[in-house]
């Protein structure tokens, strides 16, 4: 390992035409990103990929755009303008397989730039906050350049890294980001939560985002006996539910007695409890998301997210209608890992209207909408106002269903829709 005063000498690595993985998250390296991006004059088409990335992205500006392509595994708010012009692009993916497009060189990367904890005593760093697709990009790049932070939490798991793989690094001394949904709780957040949690057995094990659903269901279980967490990511939601008991991890049946994730985004209080905590245990995606993995725990409850669902049930997560707003992420590994496990249940939660009060319980998605997750493994569906099962329903049963949880206002014209796109004949059975 050669070590670095100052980034531009490490990034010096990087050549025109090499692939480059970013890391992300909150162990996205953004010191070498600006230093890459301070290159752009002498560097020409270096393809970038990445998951989510926070904080600035310089790559993306209007002056990077000769030296740079951003190819997205998953489109974070940062790269969402440049994911949808002509100087990038978006690759959808299940999070579980992104480590396969690198390992069987399909995305062959040349670089991997990474963000890690300082060595122990025997030259370790650790991933820290994001092992997910991190993992099997250090073990395929040919060229590892890391940003070594002294305020990178160590994680357990199969988070470590020795310097000995570093061709080059820097040291910082800098905050992660922090992210904090738990604050902006509204009325009809707090409602869905509820209504989650009333779906929640004890003793089952949980998956969810992060977001202020997520969030909202986290506070609605304290009274809960012996959850466990097994999930693609957490955030500061799960600290409160582990101080209030709820959370033993006792009844797993992978990884009892620890909360099993492969990254996570929160506040600094987050990223200090996982520092050297052996309760938390940080994996790659493709263990962590891995459906045969998942449906092993007992009660396995997903919570998921959607832009808009359809009548029958097809539900877009990462579109708005053409534009690319997110990606495909974990959301159908976990659906159907918990559609798989004894007594699981996968939920789709989503609030009924946009912010501008459109209905998100729609006829049809809008043109050019993405499916995330079809039609095929819908089973719990909550709004603010109530929960419907639509497992083992026809199409027709399944829009009244999702009718009786739309906003009132919108559940007029959807029934109007129902009508004209299924008759008015009523069936002789429920």
């Amino acid at each position: 390992m050669i070590s670095y005063s100052h980034p531009e000498e490490a990034v010096s690595l990087i050549k025109s035409n090499h692939r480059v993985f970013v890391h992300g998250s909150a162990a996205t390296p953004t010191a070498l990103l600006y230093a890459l991006a301070a290159r752009k004059n002498e560097l020409r088409n270096v393809e970038i990929v990445s998951i989510t990335t926070l904080g600035p992205m310089p790559l993306v500006e209007q002056d990077c755009h000769k030296a740079f392509f951003m190819n997205s595994l998953f489109v974070s708010e940062n790269v969402r303008k440049s994911a949808n012009s002509e100087y990038g692009g978006y690759v959808p993916i299940f999070l579980s397989e992104i480590g396969h497009l690198f390992r069987q060189n399909i995305l062959k990367l040349d670089v991997a730039l990474i963000q890690v904890s300082e060595p122990d005593a025997h030259g370790f760093c650790s991933l820290g906050t994001s092992v997910d697709v991190a993992k099997p990009a250090i073990e395929t790049a040919r060229i590892i350049i890391a940003q070594v932070n002294k305020q990178m939490p160590r994680t357990h798991g199969d988070s470590q890294i020795h310097l000995s793989k570093f061709a080059a690094a820097i040291h910082v001394d800098a905050p992660l980001p922090e992210v904090d949904y738990g604050l902006k709780l509204s009325e009809i957040e707090q409602k869905i939560g509820e209504n989650i949690a009333e779906l929640i057995e004890d003793r089952s094990t949980l998956q969810m985002g992060i977001g202020a659903i997520p969030d909202a269901v986290l506070n609605s279980l304290k009274h809960h006996k012996d959850l466990g967490i097994h999930t693609e990511m957490f955030s500061n939601g799960v600290l409160e539910l582990l101080k209030s008991g709820a959370i033993t991890n006792a009844y797993k049946k992978k990884h009892p007695g620890k909360i099993v994730s492969a990254f996570t985004v929160g506040t600094k209080q987050l990223y200090d409890t996982i520092h050297d905590n052996p309760e938390f245990s940080f994996h790659e995606a493709a263990y962590v998301n891995d459906t045969a993995v998942i449906r092993k725990n007992p009660k396995v409850v997903s919570i998921n997210s959607c832009v808009e669902m359809d009548l029958t049930g097809q539900v877009c997560a990462d579109s708005i209608g053409r534009y690319q707003y997110s990606g495909v992420g974990g959301q159908m590994d976990f659906m159907r890992g918990a559609s798989l496990s004894v007594g699981g249940k996968p939920i789709m939660a989503l609030n009924s209207t946009t912010k501008k009060g459109a209905s998100k319980i729609v006829p049809f998605l809008k043109e050019g909408a993405g499916v995330v997750t079809t039609r095929a493994h819908m089973q719990y569906v909550v709004t603010e106002y109530g929960v419907v099962n639509l497992y083992g329903k026809n199409l027709r049963q399944r829009a009244y269903e999702l009718m009786k949880i739309a906003h009132p206002d919108h559940r007029e014209n959807l029934e109007k829709a129902i009508v004209e796109r299924f008759g008015s004949l009523v069936y002789p059975f429920r």
